[in-house]
């Protein structure tokens, strides 16, 4: 398995949706960043802001998309072909209904279970096989309560149950980073919130 080259975070742009659920995948994007001292710079031609750091002896580019969700393919894609880098050497952190706040999980491939920037990114692609983090965020119970609920803020415990999951799949990235993926996973997905 290749190992990771380009580390993307889904999100939406903008002041109004920087503490929103849906903006998990940033969460993880910016806590790395934060961690490693990087700054993120606004690549116009990429359509999204973009940050360098090195983990694990290997370069990595972090990407923030700056169009909303629903268009995240753009940036994608624009930088795979841009920096020459295989969809599988890609992994997409992005905000996960099916899972509790609290829970991150690594997958490789499948579809894109209704979230819209991964539904986007699928459709520039042609495929899915790319890595994503899900990065949980719960469910309203409903499926008509979904949108505001994506939208909206999350509670104080909840919001500290998703960056602890962000923390926790921070510390597996270098294993990501290095193509040990099953490794991760396992130490991931075993770790105890």
């Amino acid at each position: 398995m290749a190992g990771l080259r380009l580390l993307v975070g889904l999100g939406n742009p903008g002041t109004d949706y920087l503490r929103t659920r849906h903006n998990a995948g940033f969460w993880f994007i910016d806590a790395l960043a934060m961690a490693h001292g990087a700054r993120f710079g606004v690549e116009s031609k990429l359509h999204a802001e973009t940050a360098k750091i090195t983990l694990a002896g290997q370069s990595l580019l972090l990407l923030k998309p700056t169009t909303f969700m629903n268009k995240s393919g753009i940036a994608v894609t624009s930088a795979l072909r841009y920096f020459k880098i295989e969809p599988d050497e890609c992994l997409v952190a992005h905000d996960e209904l099916d899972l509790a706040p609290g829970v991150a999980r690594l997958k490789f491939d499948g579809g894109h279970g209704g979230q819209n920037g991964l539904r986007d990114i699928i459709a520039h692609l042609g495929h899915g096989k790319f890595h994503r983090l899900r990065v949980g965020i719960g469910h309203p119970g409903h499926k008509d309560r979904v949108t505001p609920w994506v939208l909206g803020r999350a509670g104080a415990q909840d919001e500290d149950a998703i960056m602890d999951a962000v923390g926790r799949a921070i510390d597996v990235l270098p294993l990501a980073i290095a193509g040990n993926i099953n490794e991760a996973m396992k130490q991931l997905h075993t770790s105890k919130p």
